[in-house]
């Protein structure tokens, strides 16, 4: 069998390589050749045979689709927080949360219509505020309904956590954004 030309045949030369590197004991020059952000698509891929859809219904309500349709219960300010980022699969800076008020708000409104206007400003004044510890508290809260229906590994991807990303800018000046993700595969989660 060739593997010059055919995606099938790449797949199997990776395969030999990655075999004969592995049998030499090489496992560092193989992630060097696969690199860092590739070696997470491949586990975001490996994973979603494994993982749950997301159901979400047309009142705010989460179910876990593929996992006895259990109802992920949050509360109505745990729900916009996780919508919110649901919907910035690029991730947000947890310093940066100001920008995203006004559709914090609107989610906020539609996870708990009878809100009252007050209680529901003071909130967001403590989620957006980078010197509260608001927006941590509620990612916690959320880890922790997710890390009580599922194992660690599956939770991993619906919890929202840590990326960092490097950036250079035009005067080689390196900084790091330390964005907020949930890594779910979007087309896990299902919209009623």
């Amino acid at each position: 069998m060739t593997t010059e030309g055919s995606a099938e045949g790449w797949a199997l030369e990776v395969k030999r390589l990655t075999g004969l590197l592995q049998a030499a004991g090489r496992t560092d020059l193989l992630l060097k050749a696969i690199g860092v952000p590739l070696l997470e698509e491949l586990r975001i891929e490996a994973a979603k045979g494994k993982l749950s859809r997301l159901l979400i219904t047309k009142d705010c309500r989460f179910f876990l689709m593929d996992h006895e349709n259990r109802e992920v219960e949050l509360q109505p300010v745990h729900k916009a927080v996780y919508l919110l980022f649901l919907a910035h699969p690029e991730g947000i800076e947890f310093k940066r949360l100001s920008e995203y008020r006004e559709e914090l708000r609107r989610l906020y409104r539609r996870t708990a219509p009878g809100i009252d206007g007050q209680k529901m400003e003071e909130s967001l004044d403590h989620l957006v505020n980078p010197l509260d510890n608001a927006i941590n508290e509620k990612c916690s809260r959320i880890k922790k309904v997710f890390m009580d229906l599922m194992d660690e590994y599956s939770a991993s991807y619906f919890i929202i956590s840590g990326h960092v990303q490097k950036r250079m800018g035009p005067t080689n000046h390196v900084w790091y954004e330390r964005r907020k993700i949930i890594t779910l595969p979007r087309e896990l989660v299902v919209w009623e």
